[in-house]
């Protein structure tokens, strides 16, 4: 007897494809809301940060060093809180 919860391999399939296409999306736009925030630290020059970016001797290295961190940790923590707010039982009801 086969019960409610499994799945054929074309729908576990799909369901991973849906899964990975759930994370990537969430991942990027994390990752565009931080590049949004470091954008506007700079343009605010809020703690005198744009002005240090400007006078650096390496303004792409000092700018990577400040932009890429801000873009991962936005993109991770949307990224995990989307997947805490998952409706797992939701799905799994229909």
């Amino acid at each position: 007897m086969k019960s409610s919860d499994d799945m054929t391999p074309e729908e576990a399939r799909r369901d991973h494809w849906d899964m990975l296409r759930f994370l990537a999306v969430n991942a990027g736009f994390g990752a565009l809301l931080g590049l949004g925030v470091a954008g506007a630290l700079v343009w605010l020059d809020i703690g005198g940060v744009g002005g240090a970016l400007l006078r650096s001797h390496q303004p792409v290295l000092t700018g990577l060093m400040m932009f890429l961190p801000l873009a991962l940790l936005f993109a991770a923590t949307v990224t995990a809180s989307a997947v805490m707010l998952m409706p797992y039982r939701k799905k799994k009801q229909r």
